[in-house]
């Protein structure tokens, strides 16, 4: 066979994707399900665990889901039913244990950056006295005739 011919022959050919098998996820609600704000099993699987609603890209809802869902947290929300924040002590106290910690850090940096200034100051002070004394000096040291 021609080296033309089989480059003709090769772009024939149908290029076929292999087909994976995948599993159809279920629906996070089902027909049954009443969205309303006395429903607490259902509402907290749409919030994540710092109190935010969760898109509908996460929780795979449709529109008019979607907006009942957050109408629903909303109104559990106002009446107390659900906190406007988790508050996770583990989490508040790591945070609050990193802020301590930077505003030390910040502390011992002042007070070396106040050191450093301070010593600046006082070369700086040595310096200018020299000149002084230096200047005052010069004007003596003229030549007499």
């Amino acid at each position: 066979m021609d080296k033309s011919k089989q480059f003709f022959s090769k772009s024939k050919r149908s290029f076929s994707k292999s087909k994976r098998s995948f599993r159809r996820r279920l629906p996070p609600i089902r027909p049954g399900d009443r969205i309303d704000y006395n429903n607490m099993s259902l509402i907290s699987r749409f919030i994540s665990e710092q109190g935010k609603i969760l898109s509908r890209r996460v929780t795979r809802l449709t529109l008019k889901q979607q907006r009942l869902i957050t109408i629903a947290i909303k109104q559990a929300r106002i009446l107390s039913l659900l906190p406007f924040l988790n508050n996770n002590n583990q989490k508040q106290s790591k945070y609050n244990n990193q802020k301590q910690s930077k505003y030390n850090n910040n502390q011992k940096q002042s007070k070396y950056n106040n050191n450093q200034k301070q010593s600046k100051y006082n070369n700086n002070q040595k310096q200018f006295e020299k000149r002084e004394l230096f200047s005052r000096t010069a004007g003596r040291k003229t030549r007499k005739k």
